[in-house]
């Protein structure tokens, strides 16, 4: 067994999946998203890699054999290589550990062009900063950040922002391998106009955009059957031939056991009409375990009905639903389950920009709910769990851009430290 000089202590594991370059193998598709071989072989010949999170492995045929981890090194961060799926036996000391339950989440990948100077005009904007974006990916590398283990299923155009796209989802410790390159279409632009209050305001470049393409048959039916949780919004539904392959990546996550997360995340300049937005968002709703939406989605989804209600809001439950939450920007979030409601207070920051908060308050709801299913079934349990996402999505307001402004563990800790639920 290959070993790593500085430690007596390991977590060993067996692995079995295709090459990093993409090479034929009838092997399992799974493999360890962090690993970075500096070579694959088929040839049957045995060898010994270092990986850049410092540990050794060994491979033959295409095959990590076997492989020790310090434990100081596993319980630092390690932890975060073993995606699920890939590792068939984890031991640290002798005593078996399960990988980490994967969130996968469906949608748009794109590039947000958010202006320098907030309260102006696109026109006005004397400069933009570029900033990777899309709803169901800021969630993806939210739950990463937070320490979590997702993946993301999307496409892109095969151009410089689509590369650089997936690369930040890699970077970021994203399982990438379900996205796609489109040859024919260009990778998804936004231009985000930022009020002083910090809201926004949208300019979309996708007629159509490599998002919009993604064909049924083009999913990674293995990663997807993989999720505990799988997290999508509607702006994949809005055209063919991406609403398909939405339907059918949500039926084979369902059919996988996979608890189903919604948030529509209403951009109605995608849409045809705001009532087709409307039929559209509510045509999978009542598939949905958890939903999350604003105050201004439940006037929308009611037509008109308040949308500090509760009253609205009770009106869009369904039998299946286990948690609805409704966010109201920095005042906070509703909850509603079938046995009990409330609302838990938001934490107060200086707002420079909120594109992306719902993101990050999703990614820090889902981030505990995964590793804790019947969260929702205890108040005091989920209001707690609640003042965390609140947190995290407080954080993304206080820098331009979505994903770089996705907080860790300890920023949000540290922040709402003191804050009562």
């Amino acid at each position: 067994m290959a070993a790593y000089a500085g430690s007596a202590c390991f977590a060993s594991y067996a692995y079995a999946g295709p090459t990093d370059h993409g090479e034929s193998s009838s092997l399992s598709s799974n493999y360890i998203t962090q690993s970075r071989f500096v070579s694959w072989q088929n040839s049957g010949s045995r060898k010994t890699s270092l990986l850049p999170n410092s540990f050794l492995e060994s491979t033959q045929n295409g095959r990590l054999l076997d492989a020790r981890v310090p434990h100081s090194l596993f319980s630092t961060g390690c932890k975060r290589s073993f995606r699920q799926g890939s590792v068939r036996a984890l031991r640290v000391d002798g005593e078996e550990v399960q990988s980490k339950d994967l969130v996968v989440c469906f949608g748009e990948l794109l590039i947000d062009f958010v202006p320098t100077v907030g309260g102006l005009s696109l026109a006005e904007a004397p400069a933009f900063k570029k900033a990777p974006g899309g709803a169901p990916a800021n969630v993806a590398v939210g739950i990463s950040r937070l320490g979590g283990n997702s993946a993301f299923i999307g496409k892109v155009g095969e151009d410089e922002f689509g590369y650089m796209l997936v690369d930040i989802l890699k970077q970021n410790n994203v399982e990438s391998r379900g996205m796609r390159y489109d040859t024919g279409a260009r990778t998804a632009l936004a231009f985000v106009t930022l009020r002083k209050d910090g809201e926004r305001e949208f300019m979309f470049y996708r007629n159509p955009s490599a998002d919009m393409l993604l064909q049924p048959s083009e999913l990674d039916m293995d990663l997807i059957k993989q999720a505990s949780i799988f997290h999508y919004g509607s702006i994949s539904l809005i055209a063919e031939p991406c609403r398909s392959a939405h339907f059918a990546a949500m039926e084979a996550a369902k059919a996988g056991g996979a608890l189903l997360s919604y948030d529509p995340n209403l951009r109605l300049p995608l849409w045809p009409s705001a009532s087709e937005a409307r039929k559209g968002i509510l045509s999978i709703w009542n598939t949905a375990d958890f939903i999350k939406i604003s105050e201004e989605e439940v006037a929308f989804l009611t037509e008109g009905g308040d949308g500090y209600s509760d009253d609205a809001a009770r009106s869009l439950l369904h039998p299946g639903l286990k948690l609805l939450l409704v966010t109201e920007g920095q005042d906070g979030c509703r909850y509603y389950t079938k046995d009990f409601n409330g609302r838990v207070e938001g934490v107060k920051v200086e707002a420079i920009d909120t594109t992306g908060a719902g993101d990050a308050f999703v990614g820090g709801i889902l981030s505990q709910l995964v590793g804790d299913k019947s969260l929702y079934q205890d108040e005091s349990r989920l209001r707690e769990a609640l003042r965390f996402a609140n947190g995290c999505g407080a954080i993304a307001t206080t820098e331009r851009g979505a994903i770089p402004a996705l907080p860790d563990r300890n920023a949000v800790l540290s922040l709402i430290n003191g804050v009562p639920a």
